[in-house]
């Protein structure tokens, strides 16, 4: 993760900007770039998004968008996977999705990569939260568990066959083993 330090920018100003690859995101006036995604990472991120459009697109219920800006309050971030309920997305008048959101997602989901700072990445999911969202997972590949997190809540580690929490309405079953087993693409 590369952090730019220059003169201060306002959140507009980061949004004028050129896209970077990978994607910057603009988090208490500092530009941040994120990792380049690696094999698991982009496996889990993958693989996730599709089970939750498996489930939800067809029945209008949400939709799972893999690294898609969000930028409200002083932040502009890129989470992982964004997910948001069918009635949350902006949709333009002839029913297309905007190139621009300006709200938190429903839920939102981080993956972390080995050259991030863990405390950066919950941070953005707090951020979230305090804004907005219902719900965050953070998934730690490395040791193969998944902190989940709620508005107003205490986190819940979630490890093995535990099962995980979704949004109201996604009907889903998902535990800790079955989400990290996505890596085992050989066997």
């Amino acid at each position: 993760m590369t952090t730019t330090t220059v003169k201060p920018i306002s959140l507009e100003e980061f949004l004028q900007r050129p896209e970077t690859k990978p994607a910057s995101e603009f988090i208490a006036g500092e530009i941040i770039q994120k990792p380049m995604p690696k094999g698991r990472h982009s496996r889990l991120q993958g693989k996730l998004s599709s089970e939750i459009n498996l489930v939800t697109e067809a029945a209008k219920i949400a939709y799972a968008f893999p690294e898609l800006r969000c930028s409200f309050g002083d932040r502009s971030i890129v989470p992982d996977i964004a997910v948001f309920r069918w009635q949350q997305i902006p949709f333009l008048p002839n029913g297309e999705v905007p190139d621009r959101f300006e709200l938190p997602p429903d839920w939102i989901i981080e993956i972390l990569s080995p050259e991030q700072k863990p405390n950066k990445v919950i941070g953005n999911i707090l951020y979230c939260l305090d804004r907005g969202s219902q719900l965050g997972w953070f998934l730690d590949p490395d040791d193969q568990s998944i902190l989940v997190f709620w508005p107003n809540g205490t986190p819940s580690l979630r490890q093995d066959d535990d099962s995980l929490p979704l949004l109201e309405g996604i009907e889903l079953d998902l535990t800790v083993n079955q989400v990290f087993g996505w890596l085992k693409m050989g066997l």
